[in-house]
C-alpha cells in the first residue's frame, strides 16, 4: 500500500494560530476568582476527547482580555495538553463561554476553515498512533512536555476537504450517539438525587445493621492490556465508576485478588484513603476486582439496596460525619474502617425505603446500560479511527456499520 502523504499540523493553522499557555508563574491558583473568564485545564480534557464544563475556575475579565489576551481559545478552536497528560484533546464547545484562557499545561490550535475541518484534525489527534508519536517526542524532564513547535511539527494525513468532512461525519455520528446517552444517563441519576433528597427521613442506623463492610486488596498486580479490571479510586466519580480511569488485571491474578471479596452488581464502592467521601455504585457485567484503597458495602436487604446506600453515603449529613471520624497522618487521610460499622448512616423513613429503594435500582440500572452502550460505541469509534483517518477503511463501509448500530 503506498504510504499516506501527510502535512505538518502548523500548516493547517490560521497565521499564529498555534499558541501555548502563558508559562512560569503567569497564571496560577492566586489568580482565580468566582467569577470571569474560564480556564481551560487538563481535568476539562479527557483522554476520549470530550471537552467538559465541570469544575472550571475563572481569571478576571480584565486580566484575561489584557496580559493573557495571546493565550485565549475561543468556540472552534482545537485545545491539547502540552505539559503533563499528554494526549488530551478537545473542541472548545460553543454557547456556554465566548473565550477561554488557556492553562500554562494547555496549547490551542486555530484551524484555517479553508485547509482543515477541525473534528477531522481533532480526531487525527486522538489516534492512538498520534498520541503513541506526541508522547516518543516530548522532552522528558521534569514533567513531560511538548512544545508548540513540536506540536506544530506533527504529521497530518493530507486528505481533501471533502474526505476530512466525511471521515468526520462518521466518526461524529458514534460521539453524537455517546453524547446522547450520557445526557440520558445523567437525567437518571439526577432523577435519583431529587428522589432521595425529597424522601422523609427516617431515624439514622448504623451503617452495620443495613451493609456488609468488606476491605481490597493491600498491594497492586502487575497491569495487562486486557482482561478483568482492576479499579482505581479515580474511577471513583460523583457517584459513578468511570472505568476509564481503571487498569486490567491477569486471570490468575483475579483469583488472587478476589479472594478476600469479589465487587458485585449493586456494591457500593468507596475509597478509605486521600479520596475521602467518593462513592459510585457497581454496575452489572464488569469482572473487577477492588484496587488499594478502596473497599465496598454490601447490602444486607433490598429494602436498603445498594443504590440507596450509595445516595445515604453522599449524602451531605454522612458527608460530615466521613470529615470529622477521618483520621489524619502525616502523608494520608483515611477512615477507620473498623469503626465504621457503627456510624450513623442516614436513611428514608421505614415505610418509605422499599419502595425508594427499588425506584433508586431503576434508575441507576438505566444509567448503567447507556453506560456500557457508551463502552461498545467508544470501542467501535476507536477501532474505526485509525484506518478512516489514513483512508485504508472506506467512509461508506464506516458509515454502514455505524447506521447498523441503532
Amino acid at each position: 500500500m503506498t504510504a499516506v502523504r501527510t502535512r505538518p499540523l502548523k500548516e493547517f493553522a490560521v497565521p499564529d494560530g498555534l499558541v501555548g499557555g502563558p508559562l512560569g508563574s503567569r497564571l496560577g491558583k492566586r489568580d482565580f476568582v468566582p467569577e470571569g473568564v474560564p480556564v481551560v485545564r487538563g481535568q476539562n480534557l479527557s483522554g476520549g476527547g470530550y471537552f467538559s464544563s465541570t469544575g472550571l475556575v475563572f481569571v478576571p475579565a480584565a486580566r484575561a482580555d489584557g496580559a493573557l489576551a495571546r493565550h485565549l481559545a475561543i468556540p472552534g478552536d482545537l485545545v491539547l495538553t502540552q505539559r503533563g497528560t499528554l494526549g488530551q484533546v478537545g473542541i472548545v464547545p460553543a454557547g456556554i463561554h465566548d473565550r477561554y484562557v488557556l492553562s500554562p499545561a494547555q496549547a490551542r490550535i486555530r484551524v484555517d476553515p479553508d485547509r482543515a475541518d477541525v473534528r477531522f484534525l481533532y480526531y487525527c489527534l486522538l489516534d492512538p498512533g498520534m498520541v503513541a508519536l506526541i508522547r516518543s517526542r516530548a522532552v522528558t524532564t521534569g514533567v513531560p512536555h511538548v512544545t508548540p513547535d513540536i506540536l506544530g511539527d506533527l504529521p497530518i494525513p493530507a486528505r481533501p476537504l471533502p474526505e476530512q468532512r466525511a471521515v468526520a461525519d462518521v466518526l461524529g455520528a458514534l460521539d453524537d450517539k455517546i453524547a446522547a446517552n450520557e445526557c440520558t444517563a445523567e437525567t437518571c441519576l439526577q432523577l435519583a438525587d431529587a428522589s432521595f433528597a425529597a424522601a422523609p427521613a427516617g431515624p439514622p442506623q448504623r451503617l452495620g445493621q443495613v451493609a456488609e463492610l468488606h476491605d481490597g486488596p493491600h498491594a497492586t498486580p502487575v497491569k495487562t492490556a486486557s482482561g478483568p479490571w482492576f479499579l482505581s479510586i479515580s474511577s471513583l466519580d460523583a457517584g459513578r465508576l468511570d472505568l476509564a480511569a481503571s487498569a486490567h488485571l491477569s486471570e490468575k491474578d483475579f483469583a488472587s485478588w478476589t479472594r478476600r471479596v469479589r465487587p458485585r452488581a449493586g456494591d457500593v464502592l468507596f475509597s478509605y484513603e486521600t479520596r475521602l467521601g467518593h462513592a459510585a455504585l457497581m454496575p452489572p457485567g464488569v469482572r473487577a476486582s477492588l484496587g488499594r484503597r478502596m473497599a465496598l458495602l454490601r447490602a444486607k436487604t433490598p429494602a436498603a439496596g445498594g443504590a440507596l446506600l450509595l445516595h445515604a453515603y453522599l449524602s451531605p449529613a454522612f458527608q460530615d460525619e466521613i470529615g470529622r471520624r477521618s483520621l489524619h497522618g502525616a502523608t494520608v487521610d483515611r477512615l477507620p474502617l473498623g469503626d465504621m460499622p457503627g456510624w450513623p448512616l442516614p436513611l428514608p423513613a421505614e415505610g418509605e425505603r422499599a419502595g425508594l429503594s427499588a425506584r433508586l435500582d431503576a434508575l441507576h440500572a438505566s444509567a448503567a446500560q447507556t453506560a456500557a452502550e457508551n463502552r461498545t460505541l467508544a470501542a467501535l469509534r476507536d477501532t474505526m479511527l485509525p484506518g478512516l483517518i489514513s483512508g485504508r477503511l472506506r467512509v461508506g463501509d464506516a458509515a454502514r456499520a455505524v447506521g447498523e448500530t441503532g
